[in-house]
């Protein structure tokens, strides 16, 4: 007698090869019940051999960005080679990714759990699906996603594999009821500086006081060697912060484009011609691979390897 599909039964084919919880569920469907054969029902379509590629370093792939007036989202989807980047179905889900991560709510777990259109898969579902079909390991990482109640969220995509799709995206969120064709020409110049110059912070209020701290002792000790009086130490110490905040805060930093105007001006100037405040709210900057430790590869130890075989 067929042995009833319980959410149990499900769970342990999961784990047991790495398949998607719908793509379990059919397996067990169409063997009876019987968790070995679902396995190798798993196996013969290639859906198990998703788990056996889990533990792959996957540092490549693709950053997505999809906006729409007020929101915004960036997502990264990494894959172990910089080839599949140019795979035509994976950048598709990269897109679709964003897509949903723009309608969400911001929660990278309920990302997970949206259902792709077209496949009818979850996301989740749809990334196994796509690791047994291309062969690599694939990993939705992170997303972001920004809105204002007025204004503009912008993006900007630098090295460009496609419409919203890159090696780094960046989103900046402008509260402002000035034109939107005003908003998304500053806000296209403001992404692209954060693209350039890697901002930590949006503004010094934002930079947190364990981080400052931290700071302060370095640049303190680095004073005190030059061997000044203390008071003289405190002044220069006054000096290097300024010089941290203009290195790591935004609406410090100096405009990449002039190399001369500092971004707070920038957005000032900007307000003035449009005739409205503007406030950047927010902003958000995803490179590829970022933070992800990659394995070193002697590669004339692998093609050794190789020819010895």
């Amino acid at each position: 007698m067929a042995e009833v599909v319980t959410a149990a039964l499900v769970k342990e084919l999961r784990e047991k090869t790495g398949a998607g919880m719908m793509d379990c569920k059919r397996a067990l469907d169409d063997t009876g019940g019987d968790l070995e054969a679902a396995v190798d029902w798993l196996r013969k379509k290639g859906l198990a051999a998703a788990a056996k590629r889990a533990g792959r370093v996957a540092a490549e792939g693709l950053i997505g960005v999809a906006t729409r007036a007020v929101a915004g989202a960036v997502v990264e989807v990494n894959s172990e080679t910089d080839f599949v980047a140019r795979n035509a179905t994976f950048q598709e889900f990269v897109r679709a990714v964003a897509g949903l991560a723009l309608d969400g709510n911001g929660e990278l777990e309920s990302l997970k759990a949206a259902r792709v259109q077209g496949s009818g898969r979850l996301v989740e579902e749809e990334l196994t699906h796509l690791i047994s079909t291309i062969g690599e390991n694939l990993v939705l990482r992170r997303m972001r996603r920004l809105s204002v109640r007025e204004g503009s969220v912008v993006s900007y995509v630098h090295n460009s594999l496609g419409p919203g799709l890159g090696k780094i995206g960046v989103l900046a969120a402008l509260e402002s009821a000035a034109p939107a064709d005003q908003l998304a020409a500053l806000g296209r110049q403001l992404a692209m500086h954060v693209a350039a110059a890697s901002p930590l912070y949006l503004d010094i209020a934002s930079v947190p006081p364990s981080a400052l701290e931290r700071e302060r002792e370095v640049l303190r000790e680095q004073a005190r060697a030059s061997g000044k009086p203390e008071s003289i130490v405190e002044q220069m110490l006054q000096g290097r912060l300024r010089k941290f905040y203009e290195e790591v805060v935004l609406l410090e930093q100096i405009f990449v484009v002039d190399q001369k105007t500092r971004i707070a001006q920038v957005i000032e100037t900007a307000a003035k011609a449009a005739g409205a405040p503007i406030r950047l709210s927010a902003f958000e900057r995803f490179a590829l691979g970022e933070g992800i430790e990659r394995p070193r590869t002697d590669f004339a130890a692998e093609v050794a390897a190789q020819l010895a075989h």
